[in-house]
């Protein structure tokens, strides 16, 4: 039997969602596990539930067997680098170079986060919608 993919609290995507939906034409869509927002086909955001190992890929990338939630989302490779990414709450999955978790908790700085998601959102949206965002 195919194991069950743990569902992230409905709070966290509300929060997530009053975000990412605000952003010019970005949409949500549940994906293999847990949410993730897209522009035009890519995937700015992802968010995910991580329990009992479960799903590895993402265990193993922010070094826990859970219960956590986690955020990854795209930022500029140089900035990704950084070593304030490698520092928890944040973590380096190997999927993409520019690529970052962060994991959600009691402590997670939500200002912060849509900073995150709005960069994000930048560096995958088409040009004219980036440009909607104004200067950032």
């Amino acid at each position: 039997m195919a194991r069950q993919h743990p569902d992230v609290p409905q709070a966290i995507v509300d929060r997530l969602r009053l975000i990412c939906l605000d952003l010019p034409e970005a949409y949500e869509e549940r994906a293999w596990t847990g949410v993730r927002w897209l522009v035009a086909g890519k995937n700015f955001a992802h968010v995910v539930w991580i329990d009992g190992g479960f799903p590895p890929a993402y265990a193993r990338a922010a070094g826990t067997r859970g219960p956590a939630c986690v955020l990854t989302f795209r930022i500029a490779h140089p900035t990704a680098e950084s070593p304030r990414f490698s520092r928890s709450p944040y973590f380096s999955p190997p999927w993409f170079a520019n690529i970052v978790g962060l994991r959600l908790d009691d402590a997670t700085d939500w200002p912060e986060v849509s900073e995150h998601l709005i960069q994000s959102y930048r560096a995958l949206a088409p040009k004219k919608l980036g440009t909607l965002l104004g200067d950032g």
